[in-house]
């Protein structure tokens, strides 16, 4: 089965580093195979025969146990992928919105969840007022941003919430879709 291993907080301002090359190893070593990583923020898109609840366990440990520190790690496979892609949930007329806002940031991020909390959801939207717009998935937030998300109150909340979430922008979860289909004999 195809997976993907999204890791949280790794080489963010300098802080945890890991070089992509080490991590490819260290799945490599743990049994995977087909193992490519893609750009530094701790995307792993592998190969294995284990179920997804035995690789989380094998990954966390190996990681904390090759790098000295733990990291959240989201592991996603093939067909959690496509239908997250398939079930984009926001307009071109929301997206031209936010793109004309500030047309030189990333706009669209998704947030991987171990489960996703419905109630969480709707009070947050209840409590936020702004143009920035979330929409929940099966497992995921989608997150769209009139500015950079970093100056996004919507984003600082779901971070502080959902705080072992990891956020993806459009284009690397794209990427790394990519990534996996390549993979297919």
């Amino acid at each position: 089965m195809q997976y993907v291993a999204l890791f949280r907080g790794i080489n963010v301002g300098g802080k945890n580093v890991v070089k992509m090359y080490d991590l490819k190893q260290l799945f490599t070593e743990l049994g995977m195979y087909n193992v490519k990583t893609y750009i530094q923020s701790g995307n792993v898109v592998f190969e294995s025969d284990s179920d997804k609840a035995s690789l989380h366990s094998v990954i966390y440990k190996g990681f904390a146990n090759r790098f000295g520190f733990e990291s959240d790690v989201m592991i996603r496979d093939v067909n959690e992928m496509t239908d997250l892609i398939k079930l984009f949930l926001f307009s071109e007329v929301e997206i031209s919105s936010a793109e004309a806002a500030d047309p030189e940031v990333e706009h669209i991020y998704v947030y991987f969840l171990d489960h996703l909390d419905s109630k969480l959801i709707d009070d947050m939207c209840k409590e936020f007022a702004g143009p920035d717009i979330i929409r929940p998935g099966k497992n995921e937030i989608y997150l769209l941003c009139h500015q950079s998300i970093r100056k996004s109150k919507l984003a600082i909340r779901i971070a502080k919430i959902f705080n072992s979430a990891t956020a993806r922008n459009w284009k690397t979860v794209n990427k790394l879709y990519n990534l996996m289909d390549t993979m297919i004999p």
